[in-house]
């Protein structure tokens, strides 16, 4: 059995460069190293224009990007963080339907046919209420939903991971009736979005990845 902790990260870069096959080889390599040693579990990078979202999953102790993403080093912008700058941003995470017990109970069965990231921009008046009413669902815990989505925020920029085929599934895993989904409902949760070019009409976007790994048993 593997009882080891299993962390949900996700993270947020800027390209101030053209991506280099060559180093995005390195880091994908690097993941697929880690995930072979079994110290991260999945690990997938998104893009939409010049921003990079990156999600990952340590097992054991978390850790930061530039443990297996720092041959973009040169690549990217950095961000201001309190007394020091660098590459990632970390992203809050405040939203999802279930937690990892440990790394056995977080490992796929069946595997996914697809690993997605998609993104959202929220208007800046009515972000926090997003934020208030999401944490308020997770805080109850009864809204099921699929078992690997999750949502977190930098700036007025959500990046949502999740995977195909969807489960269903809340952080309590006993059924209930959610409560807390009916005040999000009821301020309009269409009106909380800037629909990006591309979205038709959706309030995220789906975005392309560079690589989208993950355990393969």
């Amino acid at each position: 059995m593997d009882t080891r902790p299993v962390f949900r990260c996700h993270y947020r870069a800027q390209l101030c460069a053209e991506m280099d096959e060559a180093l995005l080889t390195a880091c994908r390599e690097e993941a697929e190293r880690l995930i072979r040693e079994v110290r991260m579990m999945t690990a997938a990078l998104y893009y939409y224009g010049n921003q990079l979202f990156l999600y990952y999953e340590p097992i054991g102790c978390e850790f930061a990007p530039e443990t297996f993403m720092e041959p973009l080093h040169p690549l990217l912008s950095s961000w201001p963080q309190k007394e020091e700058r660098r590459d990632w941003a970390k992203m809050y995470h405040v939203y999802w339907h279930c937690e990892p017990r440990d790394a056995d109970d977080w490992r796929r069965d069946p595997l996914p046919q697809r690993r997605r990231g998609r993104i959202a921009y929220l208007k800046n008046d009515t972000m926090f209420e997003y934020v208030y009413h999401h944490f308020a669902i997770v805080k109850e815990g009864l809204l099921k939903g699929d078992k690997y989505m999750s949502i977190a925020l930098h700036e007025d920029v959500l990046f949502s991971y999740f995977e195909e085929p969807r489960s269903s599934v809340n952080i309590r895993r006993a059924d209930g009736e959610s409560r807390a989904i009916r005040g999000w409902m009821d301020v309009d949760p269409d009106s909380h979005f800037i629909h990006l070019p591309g979205s038709e009409g959706q309030n995220f976007l789906l975005l392309p990845d560079y690589f989208a790994l993950g355990q393969e048993g």
